[in-house]
């Protein structure tokens, strides 16, 4: 594996041959039940069908699922054959099936897709889980269309196993500006504070995102994957459902997003990856955290709106030399 040559504002994670030969070694493979204690903070290197059969019962605390969306598409080696709504839907609830039992009756899931995906996500969804709410995020990437309208969002699909579920709404505020601030007759700010770097509100979380930077060259956390979370996004869910040493499960880890929030958040993780490479990825990406524990677009237990210009971004592109966080 050779290293690209990149213009030298181009942070995207390579692997080179000696990252190889140590990070390889970290992943696992099942052929065989498992302890949770050997289990914990593991990327298996597996296809996910396989390796369900020999998961523990009853360890998950949120389950996040971002699979190959009803469409045609590589991923590395693999490729995903796009179908039916009918035998995606089949495809989604077997799967689903599957990992039910590894789920805590007070697990929260998260299952992503796109707006055809969307579909089949909501009747397995209602079929397992009761469903809670769809998020639309705004994607902001892509070219445009001449056929069609260009598609710009995609949505997450938030369920629980039960009634008894965890949701921090006071850990996922957004941060906005305020542009018609409203004073009290004494001249303080209500329900908004006046700082350095400008006048902010701290707003309850909707189910429209429009605040996420899709990962580009620029930014530390950006890789080759061809379909990469940001790092913001996951620090949502993550925050919102689940607290410090949950076990957050993902299997379907890519390049590791998953993982490494929920590392950088002090919560546990299991990741499954089918590429090689990309599970090799995730590997560096979790080293990587213990020389730099930032997530862009979060700050102060806060998360800020895309393109916030602040003291907040200044400080943390000091302390961790990163330049395009918002």
């Amino acid at each position: 594996m050779s290293i690209k040559e990149f213009a030298p504002r181009n942070k995207t994670i390579q692997i080179a041959k000696e990252d190889s030969a140590i990070f390889s070694k970290r992943l696992i493979n099942l052929n065989s039940n498992i302890s949770l204690d050997n289990l914990i903070n593991k990327t298996i290197n597996q296809d996910i069908f396989k390796a369900i059969e020999y998961l523990p019962n009853n360890f998950i605390d949120l389950l996040f699922i971002d699979p190959p969306y009803n469409m045609n598409k590589k991923f590395g080696t693999s490729k995903f054959k796009g179908s039916s709504i009918e035998k995606y839907t089949e495809w989604l609830s077997n799967l689903i099936s599957k990992l039910n039992r590894c789920l805590k009756p007070a697990a929260s899931i998260y299952i992503c897709g796109d707006w055809k995906s969307s579909t089949s996500i909501h009747q397995v969804m209602e079929k397992y889980f009761i469903v809670r709410n769809r998020i639309t995020w705004e994607r902001e990437k892509g070219r445009g269309a001449k056929t069609n309208w260009k598609m710009n969002s995609e949505d997450i699909w938030f369920g629980t196993k039960s009634d008894n579920y965890f949701y921090n709404v006071d850990a996922v505020k957004l941060k906005r500006k305020v542009i018609a601030p409203y004073r009290t007759n004494s001249g303080k700010p209500k329900d908004w504070d006046e700082t350095e770097s400008g006048q902010f509100r701290l707003t309850y979380p909707s189910n429209l995102w429009n605040d996420i930077s899709v990962p580009f060259w620029s930014m530390p956390e950006n890789t080759e994957h061809p379909t990469q979370k940001p790092e913001k996004l996951l620090a949502k869910l993550i925050l919102a459902s689940s607290v410090a040493g949950d076990i957050v499960f993902d299997p379907f880890l890519g390049s590791g997003t998953t993982s490494v929030v929920a590392k950088k958040l002090e919560r546990k993780y299991v990741g499954v990856e089918l590429d090689k490479n990309y599970a090799i990825v995730a590997e560096k990406r979790l080293e990587m955290v213990e020389k730099n524990r930032a997530i862009q677009g979060y700050s102060d237990g806060v998360f800020w709106e895309r393109n916030s210009f602040s003291l907040q971004k200044k400080k943390i592109e000091r302390d961790s030399d990163l330049r395009f966080l918002f």
